[in-house]
């Protein structure tokens, strides 16, 4: 039988907000969770082996590379925590202070419009005064283009490289206008200083952008349009090199599992590696080592083709190894994943979470799935706190998603894509195919 289902969340409502760091980790379902916010996003192999280390030393030996290109660290605990941190610093720079993100390739990258680098560190050392007024969360995007963009990532402040002397300002999602570079930091350093007169808690959203834009008139003219930010597809050609970009499924990697890519990464003659957006790394050095790295990556079960489903997929580690967890998510998906490549052809978003919180993709997908004592619940272009569509019991999901994949056959026009196609279908004939057929 369908059961309509209410979701309630097993992690205290204090704790929904926070964000990581290395200092300040966050409490999850297995424990704390620090964040390592490392400048540029560069960490060599030998950075990354002993990172692995402390990981399985202080934590449950689970690491992510975030949708941002973060590396977190799981399963800490209030006592091993401030070692961990202690340990960490020892070796590798921690940025802190408010959160500036450039591409990874930002410098590197012959295609990119400007080198957004000197404008984003201006920008730091600007903000500086205003950290304690600032949220942890406020982030201003600096962004020179080029084959990585962070142009699908969110941001309170964007600053869009149109050429070299143009940036594209925008205040969260609303674009404000066109500046010189000679303006960017004198209007960046106003708006931050705007959000501070507001208190931490305050956001892009919770200012006016006509009144910024008055505010900013004499630097300002017209926005312009910026092109749609590339496909992120094999070698990426930067200076001296090339770019290999390497996905973890899911986000997540086991320690033991990242040490040994560190070193496979050591014996192809690789030096360097970034953390990038999408849960990657990019691995830099010559074309014939980049192959090398790319096979013995793929070996471990990393992703290396730009083609993957997974890639497009989000699940949490669900009850193995989270304690909010009513079930193991990302077995889930993978069965989904692997069973229905038509469902599942990449252009509709697939999220499993072991519970309401939603860690793994905080924003709406197509299609959520998360789990509950009785079964998983359906969110039909939504969160995993929004309300359900449907109940399907735990031993049902695989059947019930492969009457919907049949549903979909019988509907799907030529070159049409899975994600069009249910929405065409509407909620009304999803919940019937995914339910048990009636006798």
């Amino acid at each position: 039988m369908l059961q309509l289902l209410p979701i309630t969340d097993p992690i205290a409502p204090a704790r929904r907000g926070a964000c990581p760091s290395l200092r300040q980790p966050m409490a999850t379902g297995d424990g704390l969770l620090a964040r390592l916010r490392l400048p540029e996003r560069r960490v060599s192999p030998a950075q990354l082996v002993r990172i692995a280390e402390l990981a399985a030393r202080h934590g449950n030996g689970q690491l992510e590379i975030t949708a941002r290109g973060n590396l977190q660290v799981r399963g800490l605990s209030e006592h091993s925590a401030p070692r961990f941190a202690e340990a960490i610093e020892a070796f590798l720079p921690i940025e802190t202070g408010l959160v500036v993100e450039t591409p990874p390739l930002a410098g590197l990258d012959p295609t990119e419009h400007a080198d957004p680098r000197p404008l984003a560190t201006a920008i730091r050392v600007a903000a500086a005064p205003l950290a304690p007024r600032l949220g942890p969360k406020v982030t201003v995007v600096v962004d020179g283009g080029g084959a990585i963009t962070l142009a699908r990532l969110g941001a309170d402040l964007r600053l869009t490289a149109l050429d070299a002397d143009r940036w594209l300002l925008a205040l969260g999602k609303t674009p404000l206008g066109t500046l010189a570079t000679t303006a960017a930091l004198p209007a960046t350093s106003l708006i931050l200083q705007r959000l501070a007169e507001l208190g931490p808690a305050a956001r892009a959203r919770d200012l006016d952008p006509a009144a910024i834009q008055a505010e900013l008139a004499t630097r300002l003219s017209s926005p312009a349009p910026l092109p749609a930010p590339p496909p992120l597809a094999g070698l990426i050609p930067v200076r001296d090199g090339a770019a290999l970009p390497v996905a973890l499924p899911f986000g997540s990697i086991a320690a033991p599992v990242l040490a040994a890519l560190a070193q496979h990464a050591t014996s192809a003659g690789i030096t360097e590696l970034r953390l990038a957006p999408g849960h990657a790394l990019l691995a830099l050095g010559a074309p014939t080592a980049l192959a090398a790295f790319g096979r013995a990556a793929a070996a471990l079960g990393l992703l290396t083709n730009p083609a993957d489903p997974r890639l497009g997929a989000h699940a949490c580690i669900g009850n193995e190894g989270c304690a909010s967890g009513f079930a193991t998510s990302r077995a889930l998906a993978s069965q989904l994943l692997d069973a229905l490549p038509t469902l599942f052809d990449g252009t509709a978003t697939l999220h499993v979470s072991g519970c309401p919180k939603g860690c793994a993709h905080p924003r709406p997908a197509d299609i959520t799935l998360v789990a509950q004592p009785g079964g998983w619940a359906v969110v039909l272009s939504g969160r995993a706190s929004d309300a359900p569509l449907l109940l399907i019991p735990h031993a049902d999901a695989s059947a019930a998603f492969a009457r919907l994949a049949g549903l979909l056959h019988a509907h799907r026009a030529p070159g049409q894509t899975s994600a069009a196609v249910l929405a065409a279908l509407g909620p009304v004939r999803i919940a019937a195919a995914l339910g048990p057929h009636l006798p």
